[in-house]
């Protein structure tokens, strides 16, 4: 695999399944990535801003119970530190209306989430050859 410009990633989820997978899949294509996550958006928000390390992605998950994943993205661009880190927001399906507003609201790239790991780490690979800033 290329080498790639993103060495640390944060992932947003609620599912723990998900968050796993979604490491695992990280790894799989570069093992030089660090991955970091958060269950939930108040504590992926607290976290963050506290964090002497920031991410160079974020992988936020749009359905989450209390803050969903727009408000997240809402708090995130209004945070000084935080508002030019790109956003991915990563869900099991988007409706057209949530793509739009996900990009009026911020977001770098949407992805839909894959149902085999294969497919997420090609998914993955793609995103990381990419320049999101």
């Amino acid at each position: 695999m290329p080498l790639t410009q993103y060495s640390y990633l944060f992932i947003i989820d609620d599912d723990i399944e998900d968050q796993e997978i979604f490491i695992e899949a990280v790894k799989e294509v570069s093992k030089d990535i660090q991955c970091s996550s958060s269950s939930s958006g108040e504590d992926a928000l607290h976290s963050l801003q506290r964090s002497d390390k920031l991410p160079d992605l974020i992988f936020l998950d749009l359905n989450m119970p209390k803050l969903n994943g727009k408000q997240v993205l809402k708090e995130i661009k209004k945070v000084p530190a935080l508002k030019d880190i790109p956003v991915i927001m990563y869900s099991t399906s988007f409706a057209p209306r949530d793509i739009e507003e996900v990009r009026q609201l911020g977001a770098a790239h949407h992805l839909l989430k894959p149902s085999r790991f294969n497919d997420l780490c090609s998914a993955l690979d793609s995103i990381l050859q990419k320049q999101w800033r």
